[in-house]
This record gives structure tokens, C-alpha cells and sequence, in this order.
């Protein structure tokens, strides 16, 4: 099973579950930002991942992330849902923009 234990879900074809990674509170001036003025997180960690998308002939498509992959996605995608307590992005892989190193 490719999801981890924390959480017991598994996105459907090329889906990923992305769980938000917080922006710094601070600028890099020192001042403080305040809840209602921090802009949506665009950063993330894989917490889950189907089994990919099929091909014209139904062969299966590997995934080229993996859980534990910190990535970089628009800031608009993905559908936010709860599972288990944890709020959650869920977006296809070509929503992905890129892998933070």
C-alpha cells in the first residue's frame, strides 16, 4: 500500500494527497505576519499517492513522485478535504509544478 500510517487513504489514479507545509511567520526583515494576512501555503508534502494514470491501451503509467516528496504547486489547485482529522490537498500529479530539493 502506498499511503503512510498516519493517515488511511489512497487517491485514485495519477491523484496525490498533499498535506500544506507552513509559511514562515516572520518576513525576512523580522515582522511578524498575522493569521489573516498570510498568503495560502504553495508548498507541501506528499502524504499519499495512487497507482498513476492509464495509457490508450490501459497500461499503467508510474508515478514520478513518491511519499515524503516536498513539492511546489499552484496556488489555487488541488480540492482541500479532511480525512482523519487532516486537512489535505487533493490534486493530480500534473498539478505539480515541481520537487523542492
Amino acid at each position: 500500500m502506498t499511503t503512510t500510517t498516519m493517515i488511511k487513504f489512497k487517491p485514485l489514479h495519477d491523484r496525490v494527497a498533499v498535506e500544506a507545509v507552513d509559511q514562515e511567520e516572520k518576513t525576512a526583515g523580522g515582522i511578524i505576519i498575522p493569521e489573516t494576512a498570510k498568503e495560502k501555503p504553495m508548498q507541501g508534502k506528499i502524504v499519499a499517492i495512487g497507482d498513476g494514470a492509464k495509457d490508450e491501451q490501459g497500461k499503467r503509467i508510474p508515478m514520478d513522485l513518491k511519499i515524503g516528496d516536498l513539492i511546489l504547486y499552484g496556488k489555487w489547485s488541488g480540492t482541500e478535504v479532511e480525512v482523519n482529522g487532516k486537512k489535505l490537498l487533493i490534486m493530480k500529479e500534473s498539478d505539480v509544478m515541481g520537487l523542492l530539493a
